[in-house]
């Protein structure tokens, strides 16, 4: 094997240091440079991603207080709107129950009007028909009857 014989390895040597040297020139002066760029470009492009993930997530927040302000608004107004109906109806409610009472106690009145009146009209009638009943009494125990003294002794216990 050519590698092994010592005669050899003074040339290999130096074709070595050679070839290395030239590589490590077009390696910094070409290859490293390009892939330094790219790194550098590859650096910026995730700082440029990061700041922009940053202001989409900053505009996101932005978007939810909005969202979240709107939403209170609109509770806030639903909830005027909720006690504005229910008060109205409130006082729809209580109008219409205040007319009905009104029309409730007339009705009353007139009740108690006419019970009045049949009751007097039925308690004048009761002493006539209570003084016929004594004098029709009287006359069938004692085969004859005073009017007039059975009225008296109807109107001495009415009183």
């Amino acid at each position: 094997m050519p590698q092994l014989d010592f005669a050899t390895y003074a040339p290999q040597l130096i074709w070595l240091a050679l070839v290395f040297g030239v590589l490590y020139i077009i390696m910094s002066r070409v290859a490293l440079p390009r892939i330094a760029t790219v790194i550098e470009e590859r650096r910026d492009r995730i700082a440029n991603d990061l700041d922009t993930a940053a202001q989409l997530k900053r505009d996101s927040d932005d978007a939810i207080a909005a969202y979240e302000t709107a939403l209170q608004d609109a509770r806030a107004k639903a909830h005027a709107i909720a006690q504005e109906t229910r008060d109205r109806l409130t006082a729809e409610t209580d109008a219409h129950r205040a007319d009905l009472e009104g029309q409730l106690a007339a009705r009353m009145q007139d009740a108690e009007k006419r019970i009045t009146t049949t009751k007097d009209k039925a308690m004048s009638n009761v002493r006539d028909v209570a003084v016929d009943v004594a004098d029709a009494i009287t006359n069938q125990l004692l085969g004859e009857s005073d009017r007039n003294a059975a009225a008296k002794a109807v109107d001495g216990e009415l009183a």
